[in-house]
């Protein structure tokens, strides 16, 4: 049995609970775009904007002047990364398919082949030629150098992959796996190499590649070199250059089985600063996730690995006993999803984001592992209290995607997200700095866990839930008692510290209460052609449908209990697992409209809208298309829902005992209210409103909410992040190490006061250095010799049984107390 219990003063120390006067600094941000990076970048330069909130690689920040540089405080961070996704219809031998009466055949559903891909790419050419230097090689999901990620960095070493890559020997197993497929019954004849091209039915073999034309700067000149490295092995490959909009239609909206693509070089942000990274091993492996080929839809082909969305639901969902079989889970999903190869990473690259030094007073907040972000906006201090910012669009589109505050697609762009996570609240979130769960609206006093293997070999929970906590039984269509004899395996005491929405409505418990009742109904069916069902909504909370064990709502005491089988090992992350929420977006706790406008958006997808329109969230109904909150058309078939709902006296199920009619109706005229002045329903409960906005001029204005019981501002939030960062910057080993002799590795390392940007000689730190061989890992202790020089070595007895060959270092440095460390790989080779 394992019991832990997080003590009330540790969690409300990593509370935002200081009481503040009045919100953020700035009274109004601005936001904007520009066509291309380089007026994005002069602008930033002039003054013309504060910050050009764009992730820029070495080469175009590199090229400025002195002078140039001069003005800009510049951000850089491991952030921005690359890879290949590929279609691997079929999957299975003879790995062919039939589009329109015409019989194909599809490499790419050859999984080692997929796997020889890793090393025909050279990850160092891509990081020197492409990153200009700067960047890392990148071989799996996770950003090197974050937070615990060197587990995944040994695992990936462990299976051989090395920056260079190994073209003869993914040239010999592409081979190898051609010619076993041509040899198969069904292709014999028809799969042949002549005079070195691959052919099948007399026809070229073909790969459509497709390239983000749109991204001139790493995804083309990426896609240019494995273009070449591709045709090496006989295949021929057919480039189709093209932008963000049709990439999107051919890949992610597309039905694979359609065959219009082969692989697509992709592009991502980190997203944030991370500890875990389960649930990224499972968006980028794992099928059930909703990224992978074919997506979640049941009208496609889908890629399915039932063992790989097996492993991630028990590392995510914690159906662990301890530590040790946490990491067993993930580390053995991310080996299958090395293997199946459906996603070959290439490398990280080091984003520049630009800031006018001349605007702001000093340095603000940024995510450590990505870069400018809601929090340094929300910290950030403009010397006139306005901030104005600028995003990339090469379609000079701010608004890409439907604002469908609840879907599973809606808002999932960068450009709308970067704008409404400053509108939302959310009841916790991950630090930027060193991605422990910090409190915003729910407030931890009390987290407990404890687990063990009953005689049948299952994880379960040791904690009693007293029988009077309840759940919503969408079948009932009532709240229902837990009963005596229900265990969990997590227990948490929250208060709530409320502000108000934007509509000026409070927050309560009642929002709560909706999210539960709402995320129900939407994800069961009750019966066939159930209009208030979701089929992506229910695949999305499947997995996780029975881990609620039941919550008890303290109204008077404003106190919410929770039991969860959602569980995990380390007592910081429960407090995010265990937080409440109010929300009812689909797919990121930083999004969400109060409950009269979901209600409303309900009632419109399930009973019909006023004007006609059938609508769905995030559009997966056929011949739907999704709720878009600041669409015209949309919000005039809210504002109608709006107005039926007060004629009708409407009372959202699961919330009759709790809110009289006459508080509803007036909830529903605040809305309306708040409606005909802005001309959008996105009502939330964050520090800013959306004021203006203009989808065609591409323009949103948000203005700062000034109420005195607010309680946060951008001093007490930058106080909460302060850091010490501890960087490696350089490795040094012997240029030939001999099997037996010693090594002796330096190590030299800065330390800065986040968010300062100028390190030190490090006066401070644990740094270990780790041999990583087949057998295991050899583990040894680094001394501090000077400052900023820390020096250990690998004794010859560690290496004098190992075989000649390439061998992978890890060296860690840590700290004490409020400390962010970083971990660093480094290859040697042993002869």
């Amino acid at each position: 049995m394992k019991r832990v219990v997080l003590s009330i003063l540790l969690v409300l120390l990593m509370s935002v609970s200081v009481l503040a006067d009045g919100g953020f600094y700035a009274d109004t941000i601005y936001f904007d775009v520009r066509m291309q990076e380089d007026i994005g970048i002069q602008d930033a330069i002039a003054g013309n904007t504060d910050i050009f909130l764009e992730g820029l690689s070495a080469p175009q920040v590199l090229s400025l002047s002195q002078a140039e540089l001069d003005k800009l405080d510049i951000y850089s961070v491991p952030s921005g990364y690359t890879d290949f996704i590929l279609n691997p219809i079929p999957n299975v031998a003879p790995y062919t398919l039939t589009v329109d009466g015409k019989e194909y055949f599809n490499p790419f559903a050859i999984k080692d082949l997929r796997f020889a891909l890793n090393f025909l790419v050279n990850r160092k050419y891509v990081v020197e030629e492409i990153l200009g230097g700067a960047g890392m090689p990148m071989y799996t999901c996770v950003v090197p150098g974050q937070p615990g990620t060197y587990r995944y960095e040994l695992n990936a070493s462990k299976m051989g992959f090395s920056a260079e890559g190994d073209e003869s020997r993914a040239l010999e197993a592409i081979e190898t796996a051609m010619n076993e497929a041509a040899s198969l019954p069904e292709n014999k004849g028809k799969l042949v190499k002549k005079d070195g091209k691959w052919m099948f039915n007399n026809e070229p073999v073909v790969i459509k590649f497709v390239i983000r034309v749109d991204d001139p700067s790493v995804r083309v000149p990426l896609g240019n070199y494995f273009t070449t490295q591709l045709e090496k092995t006989g295949l021929t490959v057919e480039k189709l250059m093209v932008d963000r909009y049709k990439a999107n239609d051919l890949v992610y909206d597309n039905n694979p089985a359609n065959y219009d693509w082969n692989m697509l070089t992709e592009a991502w942000g980190a997203g944030a600063t991370r500890r875990f990274w389960d649930h990224i091993v499972g968006q980028m492996y794992a099928p059930w996730r909703n990224w992978m080929p074919g997506r979640t839809n049941a009208a496609n082909w889908r890629y399915t690995n039932d063992e790989i969305d097996k492993l991630t639901q028990i590392a995510m969902y914690g159906d662990v006993l301890n530590e040790e079989e946490y990491w067993d889970a993930t580390l053995k999903a991310q080996t299958l999803g090395l293997e199946e190869a459906v996603r070959i990473f290439v490398a990280v690259q080091h984003d520049y984001f630009l800031a006018n030094k001349n605007a702001f007073e000093e340095r603000f907040a940024y995510g450590l592992g990505d870069g400018l972000n809601q929090w340094s906006l929300l910290t950030a201090k403009p010397k006139n209290k306005v901030m104005k910012v600028t995003q990339f669009s090469s379609q000079g589109s701010l608004f890409m995607q439907a604002w469908d505050p609840i879907g599973l697609d809606g808002m999932t762009d960068t450009y709308s997200s970067r704008i409404a996570d400053l509108l939302m609240d959310m009841g916790a979130f991950e630090s930027p700095v060193d991605a422990m769960y910090t409190s915003l609206v729910a407030v931890p006093l009390e987290i407990e866990t404890s687990v063990l293997r009953n005689a049948e070999g299952e994880i379960v929970g040791d904690i009693e839930v007293p029988a009077n906590a309840v759940k919503w039984d969408a079948y009932k269509d009532e709240w229902v008692e837990v009963g005596p004899g229900t265990t969990a395996k997590g227990y948490g005491k929250f208060t709530l510290e409320y502000r108000d929405f934007h509509q000026g409505i409070p927050m309560s418990m009642i929002d709560y209460l909706y999210d539960d009742v709402f995320k129900e109904e939407w994800r069961i069916k009750e019966y066939e052609g159930d209009p208030w069902y979701e089929q992506e909504i229910d695949d999305l909370y499947a997995p996780t449908a029975d881990l609620d064990k039941g919550t008890i709502y303290d109204f008077e005491n404003n106190i919410v209990y929770g039991w969860t089988d959602d569980y995990s090992p380390d007592p910081n992350r429960m407090i995010g697992k265990l937080a409440p929420a109010w929300s009812t977006n689909t797919h990121s706790p930083s999004l969400g409209v109060s409950w009269e406008i979901a209600e409303a958006l309900g009632r419109m997808v399930a009973l019909g809208s006023n004007s006609g329109t059938v609508y769905s969230f995030s559009g997966s109904r056929e011949g739907a298309e999704p709720v878009d909150v600041l669409v015209e058309r949309c919000v005039k078939d809210i504002k109608a829902e709006l107005h039926k709902m007060i004629i009708e006296e409407w009372i959202p199920l699961g919330l009759e005992e709790y809110i009289t009619v006459e508080d509803a109706i007036a909830r529903y005229q605040a809305a309306l209210t708040f409606i005909n002045k802005y001309g959008h329903a996105y009502i939330s409960n964050g520090g800013y409103y959306l004021a203006k906005y203009d989808t065609d001029a591409n323009y949103a204005e948000l203005k700062a909410v000034r109420d005195e019981d607010y309680p946060m501002d951008s001093d007490s939030l930058m106080a909460l992040f302060e850091r010490t960062i501890l960087d490696i910057e350089t490795i040094e080993t012997p240029m030939l190490n001999v099997r037996g002799k010693d090594i002796v590795v330096k190590v030299h390392a800065t330390e800065a006061i986040y968010p300062n940007n100028v390190g030190v000689p490090a006066t401070m730190g644990n740094t270990t250095i780790t041999l990583i061989t087949d057998d295991g890992e050899l583990t040894y202790n680094a001394e501090l010799t000077n400052n900023g020089i820390f020096e250990g070595k690998i004794p010859g007895s560690a290496t004098q049984n190992l075989a000649p060959g390439s061998y992978s270092i890890l060296v860690e440095i840590t700290g004490e107390g409020k400390t962010v460390g970083e971990a660093v790989t480094k290859p040697i080779v042993l002869r």
